[in-house]
C-alpha cells in the first residue's frame, strides 16, 4: 500500500514527497510535471529488496538525512555535544499543510539525541522555497559542523553540473563539469559571497534543468552526490568555520531560504522562474518597481578628486544628455583623497565641500535629477578618526595581525555601538540631504574575523550587515540601495531582499561585460543588473570599444554611464542622449523576460520582452570567419504567429520585414554583415 503522499504541482513541475508512518518524509519525485491523478506505486521500500552486505532495515533518501543510522551519504546535518550525539534519528515525524498544494512544513524530532529540525517547502510558480530550522532541545549545547538549508533529489540521468566563478573584475564565468560517482563540491570562505563562487548552480538531466541558489551573502558551501540508488542528492547550506555555531539549550538556528526551481523548457524557462522568484523577494519604495533611472557614476569620471564646480557643470551636461540620477561616489567625506584613510568618518570633506553636500546635491535635484552618494558602512580605515577612538571595534584575532585589504579594516557589526554609530551618521546625510540612492560598497573579504570573545564571527556579520540594512530601510523608506562589494562580490537572493540593485562587476570592459552579464542574468533579473558605459580605453582593462558597442552592451541591464561627460565631443554628446533616449523607450521590454544564446561564428543575442513584443540584440564579439552571416534563431518566439521586425536604435541598419514565427525558430532571422564589436538591433511584435 502507498502511503500518504505529499504533491505540490507547477505549472511545469511536480514535487511528490512520501510520509511513512513514524520515519521522516521522502524524495520520491522533482522535475516535469505530473499529471493531476498520477499514481506513484506502492511505498519506496516495498521495491527495494535487502541487497548484499547491507542494512536489514533500508534507510532512502530523505528531506533531512542524518547520520550514523544507516544513511551513508552526506547528511543534511553534523552535529555533537562534546563527542555525544553525533549519531542522528528522528522519533517523531509530522507533516502539515500551511496552505493546501502549495505549501507544507515537516516537523521532525530526535529524542535521544534532543534536536528537531523544521523543514517547510513553498511552492509559487515552478520556484520551491525551502526555510529549515534546528532547535537544540537537550540540556547542553549542541555543536554544528554542518546544517544542509536543502537536500534536493536529482535523477540518476544528471549529467552535468554548471556553476560560476570568476574573479573581481571577471565575475559569473560559466564552468561545466560532469557529473559521476565522485563528490562534486563548491565552497566559499572569504566570509561574503564573493567573486569566485556564486551560491548557485544549474544541472542538466536528460533535457530537463535544475536550477538552486541559496539566499545568503556570506559562506556557503554545495555537494552534488551520487546515491547508491542512481539518482543524485544537492545540498546547500551555509559553511560554518571550526566552532561557529554552538546552540545552547533551546535555541533555534534558521538556515538561510533555498530557492529551488526544474524545468524541461531548459536553462531560458529557468532563469525565468528565478526572475520570477526574486522579484517577489524584493521590497520596493512605494510597493512597486518604478521604470529603472538612468544612472551617472563619478568613480571611474573624477575618482578622488572631486572638483566642485566641475560636478556642478557634470550635472549640467548630465541633465542635458537625459541622465535621470546622478551618484556621488568614493571621494566625498572628511579626508578621503585616496583610499588609505578616512573610512568610517561619514561627513563631507570641508575643504572639497566647503557648505557640505547640500549645494551640490539641491542643484542636482533643481536639474530634475535624483541624487544618491556611495558609502561603505561596514569598513574602517587604521588612518581615521573612528579608528583612532575606537580600535577595538574591528574584526580581530588576539595576537594575530591586523590583515588589511584596500587599506581597511572590517567593522564588527555583532555589536550594537558599532551599528548605533553607524545608523546615526549616515541617518544624518539621509534626513540632511534630498539623497534617493544610496551605493554601499564591501571592498574586501574577511580575514582575520573574529569576535570580542575570540570565536569565529562570519556567521554573526552577515545577521549584523542584514539588520543594520533592514534598519536603514525602515527608518528611510523611500531611499532605494544598491549592493556593491568591489563589483560582484555580494550577488544574491539574500541581500536583493533588503537592495534594489546590482553593481555586477568592476569591469566595465563591455566585451568582458558581454561575457559576465548572462550568467548574472540566469540568477537575477534585468533591472537589477547594474550596466554603464565606461569610457574608452576601459579602466580595468586598456581595451577600447565603439560607443555604440559600449550603450548596447548595456542597455541590457539597469542602464547608467560612467566616465566625465565633460570630455565627451559634441557629437558623441547626442550620440550618448540617442541611447538614452532608446533605453528609456524600451526599457518596459528590457526589463521583463529576457532570453539570450549564440548564433555562431563568433555571435551572441540577447532578447528581453514577451513572445508578443520583443527587443533583440545581436552582437559580433570576433570579426567573421563564414563568408555569409549565419541567421539567429529564436526559440522563445510563437511558432503559430506572424511577426513585424524592425530594426531600431541608433545603430539601425536597412529595414526589416514580416516574418512566419516557425521560421524564426527553426531557421531564423537573417542579418547584415557586421563588424567585429558591433551590434544590431531589432524590435518584434506579433503581426
Amino acid at each position: 500500500m502507498t502511503p500518504p503522499l505529499i504533491a505540490l504541482h507547477g505549472p511545469g513541475s511536480t514535487l511528490l514527497i512520501e510520509c511513512p508512518a513514524g520515519a521522516p518524509p521522502l524524495w520520491r519525485y522533482w522535475g516535469p510535471r505530473l499529471a493531476d491523478d498520477f499514481a506513484a506505486g506502492p511505498a519506496l521500500v516495498d521495491t527495494r529488496p535487502t541487497p548484499s552486505f547491507s542494512l536489514d532495515q533500508t534507510v532512502p533518501f530523505s528531506v533531512f538525512p542524518t547520520f550514523g543510522m544507516g544513511w551513508f551519504g552526506q547528511s543534511a546535518l553534523l552535529a555533537h555535544r562534546q563527542g555525544a550525539d553525533f549519531s542522528q534519528a528522528f522519533t517523531q515525524c509530522e507533516a502539515d499543510w500551511l496552505e493546501q498544494g502549495r505549501s507544507v512544513r515537516f516537523t521532525l524530532q530526535d529524542d535521544i539525541a534532543k534536536l528537531a529540525a523544521a523543514i517547510t517547502i513553498t511552492l509559487d510558480g515552478d520556484v520551491l522555497t525551502f526555510a529549515t530550522s534546528l532547535t537544540n532541545l537537550g540540556n547542553s549545547p549542541l555543536d554544528l559542523q554542518w546544517l544542509a538549508a536543502a537536500a534536493l533529489p536529482l535523477p540518476d540521468n544528471a549529467a552535468a553540473v554548471q556553476s560560476f566563478s570568476g574573479r573581481h573584475n571577471y565575475e559569473f564565468i560559466a564552468q561545466t563539469e560532469p557529473l559521476g560517482r565522485a563528490i562534486w563540491r563548491k565552497e566559499n570562505r572569504r566570509g561574503l559571497t564573493s567573486h569566485d563562487a556564486f551560491p548557485g548552480a544549474l544541472v542538466e538531466a536528460g533535457g530537463t534543468v535544475y536550477g538552486a541558489q541559496l539566499a545568503w551573502s556570506g559562506n556557503h558551501a554545495q555537494t552534488i552526490e551520487w546515491l547508491d540508488d542512481g539518482r543524485y542528492q544537492w545540498q546547500l547550506g551555509e559553511w560554518l568555520a571550526p566552532g561557529e555555531i554552538s546552540l545552547v539549550p533551546g535555541e533555534t538556528l534558521a538556515c538561510p531560504p533555498v530557492l529551488a526551481t526544474c524545468s524541461d523548457q531548459g536553462a531560458a524557462q529557468v532563469a525565468q522562474n528565478f526572475h520570477a522568484a526574486i522579484r517577489r523577494r524584493m521590497d520596493w519604495p512605494g510597493g512597486a518597481m518604478a521604470p529603472r533611472p538612468v544612472h551617472l557614476n563619478t568613480w571611474e569620471g573624477f575618482y578622488f578628486k572631486h572638483d566642485l564646480p566641475a560636478l556642478f557643470e557634470l550635472a549640467d551636461v548630465a541633465a542635458e544628455v537625459g541622465i535621470e540620477r546622478f551618484v556621488l561616489d568614493d571621494g566625498w567625506f572628511h579626508r578621503r583623497d585616496d583610499d588609505t584613510r578616512a573610512l568610517g568618518d561619514w561627513w563631507a570633506d570641508s575643504d572639497k565641500y566647503p557648505h557640505g553636500l547640500a549645494p551640490l546635491a539641491q542643484h542636482i535635484v533643481s536639474k530634475g535629477m535624483q541624487f544618491g552618494l556611495w558609502v561603505e558602512p561596514e569598513m574602517v580605515n587604521p588612518d581615521s578618526d573612528l579608528y583612532r577612538a575606537h580600535p577595538d571595534w574591528a574584526l580581530q584575532l588576539a595576537g594575530r595581525p591586523l590583515l588589511t585589504a584596500r587599506n581597511q579594516l572590517v567593522l564588527d557589526l555583532s555589536r550594537p555601538e558599532v551599528t548605533d554609530y553607524l545608523f546615526t551618521c549616515i541617518a544624518a546625510l539621509l534626513e540632511e540631504l534630498p539623497i534617493a540612492y544610496l551605493k554601499w560598497d564591501h571592498n574586501r573579504d574577511l580575514a582575520p574575523a573574529a569576535g570580542r570573545d575570540c570565536r569565529a564571527a562570519y556567521h554573526r556579520q552577515v545577521i549584523g550587515a542584514y539588520a543594520l540594512f533592514d534598519r536603514f530601510r525602515a527608518a528611510f523608506p523611500k531611499v532605494e540601495i544598491e549592493a556593491c562589494a568591489g563589483g560582484g562580490g555580494r550577488i544574491d537572493a539574500g541581500i536583493i531582499a533588503r537592495t534594489h540593485r546590482f553593481w555586477t562587476s568592476d569591469c566595465i570592459d563591455a566585451v568582458m561585460r558581454a561575457r559576465m552579464q548572462p550568467g548574472f542574468l540566469q540568477f537575477m533579473p534585468p533591472e537589477v543588473m547594474g550596466a554603464h558605459i565606461g569610457t574608452a580605453p576601459a579602466h580595468s582593462t586598456g581595451r577600447s570599444q565603439s560607443l555604440d558597442f559600449r550603450a548596447a552592451i548595456a542597455v541590457q541591464g539597469h542602464l547608467g554611464a560612467e566616465f566625465n561627460l565633460l570630455e565627451l565631443a559634441a557629437d558623441e554628446r547626442a550620440r550618448l542622449r540617442n541611447w538614452i533616449l532608446f533605453y528609456q523607450q524600451w526599457r518596459h521590454l528590457l526589463h521583463s523576460q529576457v532570453w539570450t544564446g549564440e548564433a555562431g561564428d563568433s555571435m551572441i543575442w540577447h532578447a528581453a520582452g514577451s513572445s508578443a513584443e520583443w527587443v533583440l540584440l545581436v552582437y559580433r564579439m570576433e570579426p567573421m570567419s563564414y563568408r555569409h552571416m549565419p541567421p539567429v534563431r529564436l526559440p522563445f518566439v510563437d511558432h503559430a504567429a506572424l511577426y513585424d521586425i524592425q530594426p531600431i536604435g541608433p545603430a539601425a541598419h536597412e529595414p526589416g520585414g514580416t516574418f512566419d514565427g516557425s521560421w524564426l525558430a527553426k531557421a531564423g532571422l537573417p542579418v547584415p554583415p557586421m563588424k567585429a564589436e558591433s551590434a544590431v538591433i531589432y524590435h518584434g511584435k506579433r503581426a
